[in-house]
């Protein structure tokens, strides 16, 4: 049976929604594409007529993540305008977020993965990471120059190398030391003149 434009337009869309979570939970060689496919409800053989390769799926999954990373900063500062920074601060170096193994950060789910992958994703998570320095350039004290740029190149490592740190521990209370302990870090460092 033929599917129409808008079916399979949809059905793109739900497939990278879904290898976005998976990717992130798993790793891009942690899953294949039946289960993949399986996960989004479709058939593998729909799999080619969407996409020509699974580096290709990667490639518009990472951008969909990053995109939705961007988002919840984006929310998180909204909810608190008089501080935006201190609301993304806290909700990235949060328990919950930790333990967001599908939703959470995915330069902390697949920073070293990516890094394995080819142009093309490493350049979604370049662009990514890009426009994460941007938000918090905005959000730091300053002029936009390149102390604020350093600032927020310095904050938004803290932040990534806390949560992929407190994930890889198994004692709670030493996982959220470390996130407390970077947020004080953070807080500290954006603060200075």
């Amino acid at each position: 049976m033929r599917v129409s434009r808008v079916q399979a337009a949809e059905n793109r869309k739900t497939v990278i929604d879904v290898a976005s979570r998976l990717f992130r939970e798993r790793g891009f060689d942690g899953i294949g594409l039946k289960d993949l496919m399986e996960g989004a409800g479709l058939t593998q053989g729909a799999f080619y007529k969407q996409f020509a390769s699974k580096e290709d799926l990667a490639v518009e999954a990472s951008r969909r993540a990053l995109e939705s990373a961007s988002g919840r900063w984006s929310d998180a500062a909204a909810q608190n305008p008089d501080d935006p920074l201190g609301a993304v601060i806290g909700f990235y170096l949060s328990g919950d977020h930790r333990g967001e193994k599908m939703d959470g950060c995915p330069i902390v789910a697949l920073g070293s993965d990516a890094a394995r992958q080819g142009p093309d994703v490493k350049a979604e998570f370049e662009a990514g990471i890009k426009a994460h320095l941007d938000v918090l350039g905005r959000y730091i004290a300053g002029t936009g120059d390149e102390a604020s740029r350093g600032k927020a190149m310095a904050i938004l490592a803290t932040m990534v190398g806390a949560v992929t740190l407190s994930r890889v521990i198994n004692d709670p209370d030493l996982a959220q030391a470390l996130l407390d302990a970077a947020a004080e870090q953070v807080r500290d460092a954006a603060a200075a003149a």
